[in-house]
């Protein structure tokens, strides 16, 4: 029997994790604040959750803020300890990107986060979607040899940008391709078509908006992981 196919899920807590790997994911991306595109998760966090499923099977988001993948070297500086600190806890990977002010893979500093990382998996997650070029970012970082690439192709949604995640994986030579960026279930099946490795979804429905708001409290409700929508993404892959 052929292994399964990865399917990754972005989780925000311990009920996350437990809720997406009890529904049949291979592995998550830990972060917060997925509303702005993910933030790193404070170290109480990541501790439940390595806690909660197997350490090996978490990937852990290190962006200091949203807003871009332009970094100060304060920024890259706190980066580099923070990847140390999920490694020495134990998390399977980390998951970072960063570009230069011309849009282009801001290399010394990948660099310096891959050594920061050590034996851990090393993730180049969606700013290569926000490049320049989403081509030469890709073909720079198979040369750098980074682990894993998440990208949706340059596009808003992974589907519509299936042609280039075809190209990235016809010429990623021993880097993971992961499709990331609005995936549903039932894009899954094309998506592996076209030749990625894995894909990458967010799982989430709403919860808490009984739950008092208002000024000062952001908007009704907050995210969850439904482990429904989890279970219908692994189906999906076969």
């Amino acid at each position: 029997m052929s292994a399964r196919r990865p399917v990754e899920i972005a989780v925000q807590d311990p009920a996350g994790a437990r809720a997406a790997i009890g529904a049949g994911a291979t592995r998550l991306e830990l972060c917060q604040a997925l509303d702005v595109g993910g933030i790193t998760p404070s170290l109480a966090v990541l501790e439940g959750v390595l806690a909660t499923v197997d350490p090996s099977t978490v990937n852990v988001l290190v962006r200091p803020r949203g807003g871009g993948f332009v970094y100060s070297a304060e920024e890259v500086a706190l980066v580099s300890a923070d990847i140390r600190a999920c490694v020495e806890r134990g998390a399977g990977g980390v998951v970072v990107g960063a570009l230069t002010p011309a849009g282009r893979l801001d290399v010394d500093t990948v660099r310096r986060w891959r050594d920061a990382a050590g034996p851990a998996t090393l993730v180049f997650h969606r700013a290569v979607d926000a490049s320049a070029d989403p081509a030469a970012v890709f073909d720079a970082l198979v040369a750098e040899g980074v682990d894993r690439v998440l990208t949706s192709g340059g596009a808003t949604r992974s589907i519509d940008g299936i042609d280039a995640l075809a190209a990235f994986s016809a010429r990623s030579g021993g880097v993971e391709v992961m499709a990331g960026g609005g995936v549903r279930p039932a894009d899954i099946p094309a998506l592996f078509a076209a030749g990625v490795d894995a894909v990458h979804l967010s799982a989430r429905s709403r919860a808490g908006r009984d739950a008092p708001s208002g000024p000062g409290g952001g908007a009704d409700g907050h995210d969850v992981t439904d482990a429904g929508i989890v279970a219908e993404a692994v189906a999906a892959a076969g």
